[in-house]
């Protein structure tokens, strides 16, 4: 995690005052972790893991198909399809796709995936500008930041639901890391127990102005508000957009039939919203201090 938030940070201090150059640069050095392949497996009772080693993507399977939980990037799509063939899963049945958040590096295998599948893309509705369009917030123009444009289906705010067959998942609004920033929680069966879990969207500051000229209007407000809101939350298992939030190589490794499952840690959401509070205020701090000695 620390990794995680160490190389987001470095490459939000990039994008604020490098040259182009130098962040293509840096986006092929974290490339190389991004693309790198991972074994896909079953995580917790229905969900599996089919992400590459840097980048998490989960296949939810339901009595009426599958569920997709974000891709990665657009040059890994054959990988991932890959992932869920040897899993025994078939790409065909994808149904629905969910999306965390409009960045390229969660959204670059949703156009062709959607189009092989015919697969509903369910978004949170202010990120779908975002993805119709394939660009980052703020800095539409930046072509190392594109990604494949889709065309959204379903758009979702605080508390609504997707259903597919037996399952169900509820949309949560958490807001900063884009504008429509969507957490999905859902529960799951673990033994003879039931689990709460969320793919969590992000709260790092990453490539984002907060100050001056902020990506969008209101950013600060949205990331306060996203922590207070994720750490309310009763939360069993914490996933995420990218390996390092939840330590999933570490976990994976622990796994051992008749164990408990690792992956089961409740307190870790607050735990981990707690850090991202922290290292919010030191980047606006930054911010903040940078922008007065313009």
């Amino acid at each position: 995690m620390r990794k995680l938030t160490a190389a987001l940070c470095a490459l939000a201090f990039l994008a604020s005052g490098a040259q182009a150059q130098t962040l293509k640069d840096f986006l092929a050095a974290v490339m190389q972790k991004w693309t790198a392949p991972f074994e896909p497996f079953q995580l917790i009772g229905n969900i599996y893991y089919v992400g590459t080693d840097g980048i998490a993507v989960y296949v939810i399977k339901t009595s009426q198909g599958l569920i997709l939980m974000d891709t990665a990037m657009p040059q890994s799509t054959g990988m991932i399809k890959d992932n869920i063939a040897k899993l025994g899963l078939k790409v065909s049945d994808i149904k629905v796709i969910l999306n965390t958040h409009a960045h390229l590096d969660h959204t670059g295998g949703f156009a062709e995936i959607k189009k092989e599948t015919g697969a509903q893309l369910v978004a949170g509705e202010r990120d779908k500008p975002l993805l119709e369009g394939g660009y980052y917030p703020g800095d539409e123009k930046n072509e190392d930041l594109a990604f494949p444009a889709v065309k959204v289906d379903r758009t979702v705010k605080e508390g609504d639901k997707v259903t597919l067959g037996d399952i169900t998942l509820t949309a949560h609004a958490t807001p900063g890391h884009s504008p429509g920033c969507t957490s999905w929680e859902m529960s799951v069966k673990d033994g003879d127990q039931s689990r709460e879990v969320l793919f969590f969207c992000s709260g790092t500051v990453a490539l984002n102005r907060l100050v001056g000229q902020p990506t969008y209007p209101g950013i600060v407000d949205d990331y306060r508000a996203t922590f207070a809101r994720a750490k309310a939350m009763k939360i069993d298992v914490l996933l995420g957009p990218h390996p390092e939030v939840y330590g999933m190589q570490a976990k994976r490794a622990q796994m051992k039939d008749g164990a408990p499952n690792p992956f089961v840690k409740p307190g870790e959401l607050s735990t981990y919203i707690t850090s991202l509070s922290e290292d919010f205020d030191k980047q606006l701090t930054k911010q903040t201090a940078a922008l007065e000695k313009k």
